[in-house]
């Protein structure tokens, strides 16, 4: 199943394709395309070059270790989540290394690595669900966060599964359409609420 974005303007195939469906296969992420996505991510920019993201990761072969991760989201994201073959949590660093400064920027820069492990998904036929709903008492925890460092996200990621093994409320939310904000909503010159002149002209 593809949910390709109706866009108002081309992008890129790789946008367009990328969505986040709970449904997961079976078939567990090969170690070359774990590597990869982590390889993506640690390619992003950041503040400072600081890299300021920490990945917890677990696959589904390691049973413990996926079960643990798994505790670490809240229950209703645990329902579809224990079908993915590879389940992470995002972590960000907020101080700076250089200064011991609070990195406002943090968050900012765990998100830019997860979209670029998110594209590279897309490229290898990956799909990926990112949740907030996450419980991050007990990430620190279960894991021995050390101060300074505050989790962010859940993971989900693995191929796409069949509709089917979902519950009946998931399933049907997992066909539900896509929908984004028009550009006219956010994108602002001159002053607030004020769009661009090519912007109107566009949208007209």
């Amino acid at each position: 199943m593809e949910k390709p974005a109706d866009t108002q303007f081309p992008i890129h195939d790789l946008l367009s394709r990328r969505w986040s469906p709970r449904a997961f296969a079976e078939r567990p992420v090969e170690p070359d395309k774990v590597q990869r996505l982590l390889e993506a991510a640690r390619w992003a920019s950041s503040c400072f070059n600081e890299q300021p993201w920490v990945f917890i990761i677990a696959t589904a072969d390691q049973l413990a270790e996926h079960s643990k991760l798994l505790c670490c989201f809240v229950e209703g994201n645990q329902i579809w989540a224990k079908r993915a073959p590879l389940l992470m949590i995002t972590i960000a660093k907020l101080h700076f290394d250089h200064n011991g400064q609070s990195n406002r920027h943090a968050f900012h820069d765990v998100g830019l690595a997860v979209g670029n492990l998110v594209v590279q998904a897309t490229a290898m036929d990956l799909v990926v669900h990112q949740m907030a709903g996450i419980l991050p008492e007990i990430i620190r925890e279960s894991y021995s966060l050390p101060a300074g460092y505050d989790p962010v996200t859940g993971l989900a990621i693995g191929y796409q599964g069949d509709l089917q093994a979902l519950p009946n409320e998931l399933r049907e939310r997992e066909q539900a359409s896509r929908s984004r904000k028009a550009l006219p909503d956010f994108v602002f010159s001159e002053t607030w609420g004020q769009n661009p002149n090519y912007l109107r002209f566009e949208m007209m």
